[in-house]
């Protein structure tokens, strides 16, 4: 498919430019129509590169449309992926300005972690397993460069799978402490309950969607290395967050994750 490096290029430009001043921009869908899921996944390959040569340094990747509502909601049938960057990462207990992210929610995840590089397009589960250091409760603050979150699949994957911020729990657990596909996840705004899921709602078992990730990334030349980060998907909905707001998420076998918002 020849593709048209040039509106490639301004796409890209203008998603880096609606995070730069706090100002979304319309659904890119119909720019990328005639290039589809592949165009797409180029503006964000143009934005990585970007941002790599400006400094920042990739520290894993994030997972998205883990969820089968969501994926019959968009008509797709696969999940899509992101670039995590240092810069992404908040330390505990960390207040976030609201404006460090466009139109913020917050949702709860599974975060892997790993101790070994998986380089291969076949990675096997087993594989997989031995290469995962810990686990980690997580939350992501998820924000869209699109204006009021209209967005169909060819925008968030180009807007990097609509990402945001990530922040970590403290504690990491050995796989074998813990049952991911079972974990009950509670999430609290100032004590009143804003979503519950469990780890099977992300593709089944969390490790599916490590697993997808990990042959995704070799087949597209970026593979996971050790250190890396994984955000594995949604446990449940998605929260969208106020001046203010303090997010208490919980998921069993793993732990507390508390994400401040400034108030002004």
């Amino acid at each position: 498919m020849n593709m048209d490096t040039t509106m490639l290029q301004t796409l890209a430009a203008s998603l880096r430019r609606a995070a730069q001043q706090n100002q979304p921009i319309p659904p890119v869908r119909d720019a990328l129509a005639a290039v589809g899921v592949a165009g797409a996944y180029a503006v964000q390959d143009i934005n990585t590169a970007y941002y790599l040569d400006s400094g920042r340094r990739l520290t894993g990747r994030k997972i998205g449309l883990t969820s089968k509502s969501v994926q019959q909601q968009l008509g797709v049938d696969a999940p899509d992926f992101g670039m995590l960057f240092a810069d992404m990462e908040l330390a505990p207990d960390e207040e976030v300005a609201l404006d460090r992210v466009l139109q913020p929610k917050v949702e709860a995840e599974v975060a892997v972690v790993l101790e070994r590089d998986l380089k291969h397009e076949q990675v096997t589960l087993s594989q997989l397993i031995s290469a995962i250091a810990y686990v980690l409760p997580a939350v992501e603050i998820v924000g869209s460069r699109i204006a009021n979150w209209d967005i169909r699949l060819l925008d968030t994957v180009a807007d990097n799978a609509s990402s945001g911020l990530y922040a970590l729990g403290t504690q990491p657990r050995k796989l074998s402490e813990v049952d991911l596909r079972m974990c009950g996840m509670l999430m609290e705004r100032k004590g009143e309950v804003v979503s519950l899921g469990v780890g099977a709602a992300c593709l089944g078992h969390p490790l599916n969607a490590a697993l997808w990730l990990a042959r995704k990334m070799a087949e597209v030349g970026r593979p996971l290395h050790a250190g890396d980060v994984i955000m594995t998907g949604a446990l449940g909905p998605m929260v969208t967050v106020a001046p203010g707001d303090i997010i208490d998420t919980t998921i069993a076998g793993l732990g507390t994750v508390r994400t401040v918002f400034a108030a002004d």
